[in-house]
């Protein structure tokens, strides 16, 4: 990205440029001006909104307080114009992602410089090489950081937040231990649908394919209960670097030269196999689980492909592919949100057709209410869905018309 910057005690103005950042892959602003610690806030506000860019040349911790005033603002406007009600809760939802995404662009326009090594110049600015460098290390333009570049302040913030959650870890109370999740690689926080998996009835002990396992937690939670032996896929290197390190930091990480493990309690020898795969791994497996993202919708962000699955892509191809790779008598684990059908993305109807239609059979459910704070947000625009929904595990065995 380029822009106009004066320089030199005449304020000559100086054609300036740097490599331009966005993990959520925001496009670069086409105009950019630079500000410091005299710019006011209802200023900044308004060249945001008019899509002018701020390049900061103050102090950081200013920057970060001007950032908060903005999204006061931000927060501060009418959600809609009175009198418009969403005519369904799928507009409702649709009119909230799109308030989301302006909010993230208006916010995303208060920029944060960066030299060679990812060196903020400015004052009381934080070191984050190291937060940087988790960023981009299983990423094509990894050398990012050697040359200067450019990203906003609040996606910056995002990235130390996940750098904290990497070096703390969230306690799984399932597990009885932490999970270390990396940036955009979902994070457990949401522990119901791991209670489900921690207490229905294991099929078998013998083996398990935990399908698209992200931070490994699922894997691990199977190993601590007894499964000797589970091969888990992502087709995500980020997400398979991220489960590995939490399943050797668990000691669940079957060894290089050791895949046929039989610890049958998880304990002191690894038995998680990782495997690169869309969705399955060869073979069949008395036991396959999947947790695929709940919401049909396209994401926008790397931490989104979590949540988001545009035309229940993953949720659909699990359940067209599993009877090839469950053994028979098996189960199937299907772990699902019902917060779609509230929402009118997806049918009750749909859903058991797909299930019907991949010759597959339900055997049995396990349900659970959410516990997250927005389940009884009241002021949240989707809190009639939120307040509806229910986790589910869903048993699916082989049909016998199959």
């Amino acid at each position: 990205m380029a822009w106009e910057e004066a320089a030199g005690a005449d304020g000559t103005l100086t054609t300036r440029s740097a490599r331009w950042r966005s993990e959520s892959g925001q496009a670069p602003p086409r105009r950019v001006v630079a500000a410091d610690d005299t710019m006011k806030a209802d200023t900044a506000w308004r060249l945001a909104c008019e899509g002018t860019a701020l390049l900061w040349r103050g102090d950081y911790h200013n920057a970060r307080q001007l950032l908060q005033a903005m999204a006061r603002r931000a927060d501060g406007r009418p959600r809609r114009k009175p009198g418009k009600a969403p005519a369904s809760a799928a507009e409702a939802f649709h009119l909230h992602r799109m308030a989301q995404a302006q909010r993230a662009r208006t916010l995303g326009m208060l920029l944060i410089p960066f030299e060679a090594g990812a060196h903020i110049p400015l004052r009381r600015a934080p070191a984050v090489a190291e937060v940087i460098a988790e960023a981009v290390d299983t990423t094509p333009d990894a050398d990012l950081a050697d040359a200067p570049f450019v990203m906003s302040l609040r996606e910056l913030l995002g990235l130390i937040g996940a750098h904290e959650w990497r070096r703390k870890g969230v306690l799984v109370p399932a597990l009885g231990d932490r999970i270390h999740p990396w940036y955009g690689v979902y994070s457990p926080i949401r522990g119901e649908y791991l209670d489900l998996i921690a207490r229905v009835p294991l099929p078998s002990t013998a083996l398990a394919f935990d399908i698209g396992t992200g931070t490994g937690v699922i894997a691990a939670l199977l190993a601590r209960r007894g499964v000797r032996k589970v091969v888990a896929t992502d087709v995500s290197t980020r997400a398979l670097g991220c489960a590995r390190e939490n399943l050797e930091r668990l000691g669940l990480l079957a060894g290089a030269h050791d895949h046929a493990v039989a610890s049958a309690g998880g304990g002191d020898t690894g038995c998680v196999e990782l495997m690169q795969a869309d969705l399955f791994p060869p073979g069949r497996a008395p036991l396959v689980v999947c947790n695929p993202p709940w919401v049909p919708a396209k994401p926008s962000s790397a931490i989104e492909h979590a949540v988001y699955d545009p035309d229940s892509r993953m949720l659909r191809g699990f359940l067209a592919g599993l009877a090839a790779h469950l053994e028979a008598g098996g189960e199937g684990w299907l772990i699902l949100s019902d917060l779609a059908e509230h929402l009118g993305l997806r049918t009750r109807a749909e859903l058991l057709g797909w299930i019907e239609f991949a010759g597959l059979k339900v055997v049995g459910r396990e349900d659970i209410r959410p516990r997250h704070p927005k389940a009884s947000d009241a002021d949240d625009p989707l809190h009639a869905a939120r307040a509806a929904e229910v986790t589910s595990l869903w048993r699916l065995a082989i049909s016998a018309r199959s």
